[in-house]
């Protein structure tokens, strides 16, 4: 919180395995997480003076910033795509087939959760990382975004609730006990 550089590299050791997983269940692409995780620290470092500790850990803090970062990410890709959408294709232009696999490779949309998680409010998608993927006390989690405990309670019933169903509607059903938890 003071700048210290040594101290803030012993919170990227401690934190950055766990961060970049989160990041990766988010982007599932190895440069988009990096870029997420990378994005992630510096705003650690940058808000330094205001980051909130929850049970002495920047973790959670961590975790919902790295959730902000990769909504971000998200949306940059669809307005560089909105914006090279719109530019002529001139006539040695690349097979669409092919970009059009390019960009799902790249974003990997295939990915049922992470697709179900971007279907839900910001809030309640924030409360199923924290508490689902990443295994944190619902009471934390709470902490971690601002909201009451019991408020955090009804949420994360009705996320899991819209979670099943997407994940339902989309055919898995291994995730069964992640989501019925």
């Amino acid at each position: 919180m003071r700048g210290d550089g040594v101290a803030f590299a012993a919170v990227f050791d401690r934190h950055g395995d766990r961060v970049w997983r989160h990041a990766w269940r988010l982007m599932q692409h190895r440069q988009d997480t990096e870029d997420v995780v990378a994005a992630a620290f510096a705003e650690a470092w940058r808000r330094r003076a205001r980051v909130r500790i929850v049970d002495e850990s920047v973790l959670p803090w961590l975790l919902v910033t790295t959730t902000n970062c990769a909504r971000n990410a998200r949306r940059s890709v669809r307005r560089n795509e909105r914006l090279i959408a719109h530019i002529p294709l001139g006539p040695d232009a690349p097979d669409t087939a092919d970009v059009a696999a390019d960009r799902l490779e790249r974003l990997d949309a295939g990915t049922a959760v992470a697709q179900a998680l971007r279907q839900l409010p910001e809030k309640d998608a924030r409360l199923i990382a924290l508490v689902l993927l990443e295994e944190m006390p619902l009471a934390d989690a709470a902490t971690a975004i601002g909201v009451s405990y019991g408020a955090a309670k009804t949420r994360i019933h009705r996320a899991k609730l819209k979670l099943r169903a997407q994940l339902e509607a989309a055919g898995v059903d291994e995730l069964e006990e992640v989501v019925s938890a």
